[in-house]
């Protein structure tokens, strides 16, 4: 285990071509997108395998993020700015994951943490007047933050977890103590976004924290399976002041009093991470495909069927039925994947709309949908990623000595991001909901 350090500020590349205005000055259209996003994740594609073998922090990857202007694609429309909506970002992160799984699940959680004062802070006032809490995704454009952290603990972790005393002084504000560890960004992230009870009981509080300051000490988790370069680690607090204008928002303890919008939060998150898994499926089939093409999947059976056969006799990778019938198992399953997260992105991205005038029963409608995404994409991607490796010759033997084309990785991170997920709890309230129409518990653990 690698001994805990000071979190230390990054400062991102800049270069001439990436000036501060740029990202918050670019259109957030139809158009630009995508164009921005494809072009990134063709440069993240490039060196993706030898990024993930020398598993270094990602601060490279953060800051081709920042040039691109990415972190920025949710802020709130402005002046300077134009912002897009959850449906774009799926699609970037999807695309993104593509290329590189590590560096879409650093970009979902900085999404779905962008939006922590909306979810948790009060609702717009009468007038429809924004609470300046609010301003916590136009300040992340135009600082250029990359966010990380998580509000609920996960249920394996010990309690209290995080907790917060009074500050001592009429300023008000918050001491920050306790050790958490975290799935993605924390040793690379701008600012921190965590919850943490007063007296480690009662409602949660969610507060955003500069890793860089006195008493934040981050531990990188260097031994992952997979999803290697998406900044995991454990961070410990220890007396960290927090100023009462960092407190952005809270949840109640009592999951009666919590509003259905706010329970949005859980749910943005896992439809995110099924864009991770997504992307993973289908960019493990994309570099798999070039490689059969290119006739570089080595020797194939005999075609038993009658078909063309080299002077070998065997079957050319284009020609041979059973390489075709695999292919199109595997396509089929990326295309029905896909087709359950496209529904519920759509559902999801309605209930955000609908921000406070969300009712249960929608809400229940869309923590199934996601539920139904997370276990046919998490099954997908385990799925393809495992049969690729069967399907490109001499793959795991050649990885195992460090050479090969490395679909290996694509196979850990397909596995280290399912792994979390209980599939049997998911499938459990689907098929209640089904059934009964219950609702599954209004909870942000994830």
């Amino acid at each position: 285990m690698s001994t805990p350090r000071r979190s230390p500020r990054r400062t991102a590349i800049r270069t001439a071509s990436a000036s501060p205005a740029r990202p918050v000055d670019r259109p957030g259209d139809d158009e630009i997108w995508p164009r921005v996003t494809r072009e990134l994740a063709d440069d993240l594609a490039v060196d993706a395998l030898a990024r993930d073998r020398a598993g270094k922090a990602p601060f490279d990857e953060v800051a081709r993020l920042q040039e691109a202007g990415l972190p920025g694609l949710l802020t709130a429309p402005g002046p300077t700015r134009r912002g897009a909506d959850w449906r774009a970002a799926c699609a970037v992160v999807r695309e993104i994951s593509a290329a590189d799984s590590s560096v879409g699940e650093l970009l979902a959680h900085h999404y779905a943490l962008s939006w922590s004062s909306r979810f948790f802070g009060p609702a717009p006032d009468a007038d429809g007047t924004d609470s300046p809490a609010l301003a916590l995704d136009v300040c992340t454009a135009e600082e250029r933050w990359l966010l990380a952290g998580g509000i609920e603990p996960p249920h394996v972790e010990p309690a209290p977890g995080l907790t917060l005393t009074p500050a001592d002084g009429s300023g008000g504000g918050w001491i920050l103590d306790g050790r958490r560890a975290f799935a993605s960004g924390v040793t690379v992230a701008d600012r921190l976004v965590v919850g943490a009870r007063p007296g480690g009981t009662g409602d949660l509080l969610v507060v955003l924290v500069d890793p860089a300051q006195e008493g934040v000490f981050t531990e990188a988790a260097t031994d992952r399976v997979g999803q290697r370069l998406a900044g995991a680690g454990t961070v410990t607090f220890d007396r960290v002041p927090v100023e009462a204008r960092h407190v952005l928002g809270s949840l109640p303890h009592d999951e009666h009093a919590v509003a259905p919008f706010t329970t949005l939060a859980p749910l943005a998150l896992r439809l995110l991470l099924v864009q991770v898994g997504l992307g993973i499926a289908e960019g493990a089939l994309a570099e798999a495909r070039d490689i059969s093409r290119a006739g570089q999947a080595g020797p194939v059976p005999v075609d038993r069927a009658g078909g063309p056969t080299g002077a070998d006799g065997t079957v050319g990778a284009g020609d041979d039925p059973y390489l075709l019938l695999a292919y199109g198992e595997l396509a089929t399953a990326a295309h029905a994947a896909a087709a359950v997260a496209e529904r519920a992105t759509h559902a999801l991205a309605g209930g955000l709309l609908a921000e406070w005038s969300l009712g249960l029963e929608e809400r229940a409608d869309i923590a199934v949908l996601v539920a139904a995404a997370e276990t046919v994409t998490g099954r997908a991607a385990v799925h393809i990623t495992t049969r690729i490796l069967e399907l490109v010759d001499g793959t795991a033997g050649a990885d195992a000595h460090g050479g090969g084309p490395g679909f290996d990785r694509f196979w850990r991170n397909a596995r280290a991001l399912t792994a979390p997920t209980q599939a049997a709890h998911r499938l459990r309230d689907i098929g209640d909901h089904y059934l009964h129409g219950t609702h599954a518990r209004l909870t942000l653990l994830a």
